[in-house]
């Protein structure tokens, strides 16, 4: 999507934690952090299974507890690091909040919702779009889902 900024620290090593976290629970291995000035201030894996909740994924848990630290349901100067492409809930949930910058590892073509399927930040009835970098730290997370499922099989 974009070229990373000079300087760029990333915080994928977090989520990719949440993740691995995730799937000692049971659940589909994806993490997410958010981040602000530097710090994380929320941070998830999936619970969907846990709290029979289907829209327990971990960007939106992490998007709800930064909320709640942030006293404000607008998340502008927030960055959210996540293993896997958000699918469409998630990516409009990313819109709502307000948050600046989305930084994902791995591609989801089944049910992504930002660079395949809904895609949508491209569509007119978004109302803000933050700024989308892809793959990082995508071969890892990759191979975390794809040794997830293999185990299911």
């Amino acid at each position: 999507m974009k070229e990373q900024r000079e300087g760029f620290r990333s915080f994928m090593a977090a989520a990719l934690e949440e993740a691995r976290a995730a799937a000692v629970r049971g659940e589909v291995p994806v993490g997410a952090v958010i981040v602000s000035g530097g710090q994380v201030v929320a941070r998830a894996g999936n619970r969907t299974r846990e709290l029979a909740d289907p829209t327990a994924h971990a960007e939106m848990l992490a998007i709800r507890e930064a909320c709640r630290v942030a006293g404000s349901e607008r998340l502008g100067g927030h960055d959210l690091y996540v293993t896997l492409e958000p699918c469409p809930m998630c990516a409009a949930a990313i819109s709502a909040a307000r948050i600046d910058r989305l930084y994902y590892g791995a591609a989801d073509p089944k049910s992504g919702g930002v660079a395949v399927g809904a895609r949508v930040f491209s569509h007119p009835q978004c109302h803000h779009v933050p700024e989308v970098y892809d793959g990082i730290g995508g071969g890892e997370a990759e191979a975390l889902l794809k040794g997830f499922f293999a185990a299911k099989r």
